[in-house]
């Protein structure tokens, strides 16, 4: 009788968790559906004919979303160079509040690298083989002014010069807002 009373207590202990797993499974993809249909509804197509040669050179930061391994920093440049295998070196520069430069060294590849001229969607690392998306959302035809994202909570705006005419930085913003990007986020660096 004794076992009997210990598997009805056990049994109905079961049931307690089973029912508190499917509680938060079920949370748990209902907060991941919700995350996923707000990713959804941010536009990450990329540009067409992407030629990488004339993208490498120094790019000036002219605004971001706010993020841990820029946060404080002005004056923020890109440089992308050429290595000798092929991948592009990534050489991110920035001044902290308290006048120290910060540097980050990095490499970024082509998702497509059989294509020379192709996509603009390349992935970047900076720690190890670890790669992040760097989604090039915008590009004038001149290769002056990009409009970049990482997902959804990574965006710049960068120039090959320390501004931009307020024309041309509001055709990039717009375009941001058209594809679903939250303009009120952007921070605007100072590069004087």
């Amino acid at each position: 009788m004794a076992w009997y009373l210990l598997l009805f207590v056990l049994s109905d202990r079961y049931t307690t968790i089973m029912n508190r797993i499917k509680t938060f499974y079920i949370s748990l993809t209902s907060l991941l559906g919700v995350q996923c249909a707000a990713a959804q509804a941010v536009d990450q197509s990329v540009v067409q004919n992407f030629d990488l040669e004339k993208y490498l050179g120094k790019w000036y930061e002219i605004a971001r979303y706010d993020h841990s391994f820029e946060r404080g920093l002005s004056h923020v440049t890109a440089n992308y160079s050429l290595r000798d295998d092929g991948k592009v070196r990534v050489e991110n520069r920035g001044i902290k509040r308290v006048g120290t430069t910060s540097n980050a060294i990095g490499k970024a590849k082509l998702v497509d690298e059989d294509m020379p001229s192709s996509e603009g969607k390349l992935e970047v690392s900076f720690f190890l083989n670890f790669y992040a998306p760097y989604n090039i959302l915008m590009l004038d035809d001149n290769y002056t002014y990009v409009l970049v994202s990482s997902g959804t909570d990574y965006l710049w705006i960068l120039s090959r010069t320390p501004t931009l005419p307020p024309q041309t930085v509001q055709k990039i913003v717009d375009e941001a807002v058209r594809r679903g990007f939250d303009s009120s986020d952007l921070i605007w660096v100072d590069q004087s």
